[in-house]
């Protein structure tokens, strides 16, 4: 329990939640209380205990401080309500502070609520806990009484603890001892002996405790009103349930049988284009600086080249020619198309390229000859007039014109 609690009775709803009504009761303190929303160690609220005389079987109702001074304190030391605003219910009767309380020192506090906070990492949620029929809840306390240097006398109170039910160890290890039943409170306030009251220290697993998330704000103890209980919707990513995961789950199965029909769709159009481009004509798609260059299609084209300069050198250059050629455009047309089909039936082994097939194990011989035919087959004739020939370049004897003695000039002629 983190110390806060709600606690805006009136004085007649204690008696009832005390169970209280029709028996004697003196009102110690009263003035001091002032309801609260946020009630916080160091408020002064109403607890209930038995009456100091032994055979007295009346109540008090008396108004004291949240959080224990135990009566050896010192006098002149500031009191610490924080400092034990919350005892151990397990270790009670060992601990010197607690156990000279057991016996006679047993009260009841009564509140409408209490907080606590779920830690989630760096971050604290308040959670508000209560009745789901809005009654008060009574917790099992043991109070003291101390005196200040001044002789003033103050009385204090701590509410006991123990683990946490089953419904509520998600949100904290530890909750107050509540007594659900007039039994339970009765057995606690009586002067029974104190090993009687240890089946009361135990979690509440009753199903009527209800809780929801509140403003962190009342964090601040100066927070305060009807706002600290008010009920806060977390946002969508905190209060996720199970079927928001199973939907969000059901859309993304649908997002990625989408996305999967889109990707095979694609892959159709793509091997629907492959196959028209399968069916148009190669040469539609030749001539880009990536596309591989097929043996068949470079032998016709320069056959038909080879084919056009040689009929050319036939025609002679007295006809009259037009073009850059020189030939009449039908003319050149007709003899290229006869000279690609005339190379169609004939063998092309003079004029395939050397670039397509590395040569396998042949003689010296053989080689050269092949060499010989790819060159012969792959040179350019030229038009007839053209002098084809190159001059061999004159080099000077050695000591020709250098001026310079010979061997010969030492003898003389005879």
């Amino acid at each position: 329990m983190c110390g806060r609690a709600r606690c805006s009775l009136r004085p007649d709803d204690f008696l009832r939640a005390f169970h209280l009504n029709g028996r004697r009761v003196r009102h110690v303190d009263m003035n001091r209380y002032r309801p609260s929303y946020n009630v916080s160690p160091g408020f002064s609220v109403p607890v209930v205990r038995r009456e100091d005389e032994p055979n007295d079987e009346g109540a008090v109702l008396h108004c004291m401080k949240w959080g224990l001074v135990p009566s050896f304190t010192k006098k002149t030391e500031k009191p610490d309500h924080y400092k034990m605003f919350n005892a151990r219910s397990e270790s009670i009767k060992e601990k010197a502070s607690f156990r000279r309380l057991v016996p006679k020192n047993r009260c009841l506090v009564a509140v409408e609520g209490f907080y606590e906070w779920k830690k989630d990492g760096s971050k604290k949620q308040p959670y508000y806990i209560h009745f789901k029929d809005a009654r008060p809840l009574v917790f099992a306390a043991l109070f003291d009484s101390w005196k200040n240097h001044e002789g003033e006398v103050l009385y204090t109170f701590t509410i006991l603890t123990t683990s946490a039910s089953s419904s509520l160890e998600w949100l904290h290890d530890r909750m107050p001892v509540i007594l659900g039943n007039m039994d339970a409170a009765d057995m606690w306030l009586s002067g029974s002996p104190s090993s009687n009251i240890d089946t009361l220290l135990k979690p509440y697993e009753e199903s009527d405790l209800a809780w929801y998330p509140v403003t962190p704000a009342m964090g601040k103890a100066s927070f305060d009103g009807p706002e600290c209980i008010k009920k806060l919707q977390l946002k969508t990513n905190e209060t996720r349930s199970i079927s928001q995961f199973f939907s969000k789950k059901g859309d993304k199965d649908q997002q990625g049988q989408k996305s999967h029909i889109k990707v095979a769709e694609e892959e159709i159009l793509h091997t629907d284009q492959t196959e028209s481009l399968k069916q148009e004509p190669e040469s539609d798609h030749v001539g880009h600086l990536c596309s591989p260059v097929r043996p068949e299609s470079f032998t016709s084209t320069m056959a038909a080249d080879i084919k056009v300069e040689q009929d050319y050198d036939l025609l002679g250059s007295n006809q009259s020619l037009t073009g850059p050629t020189r030939n009449p455009p039908e003319k050149v047309g007709t003899l290229a198309s006869d000279n690609v089909n005339s190379l169609k039936e004939e063998d092309s082994e003079d004029i395939k390229p050397n670039v397509f097939a590395l040569p396998q194990e042949e003689s010296v011989d053989s080689i050269t000859k092949r060499y010989y035919e790819e060159l012969s087959g792959n040179v350019m004739l030229l038009p007839k007039g053209v002098n084809t020939h190159v001059r061999p370049s004159k080099k000077k004897a050695i000591g020709g014109g250098d001026k310079q003695p010979t061997l010969f000039s030492y003898f003389g002629k005879g």
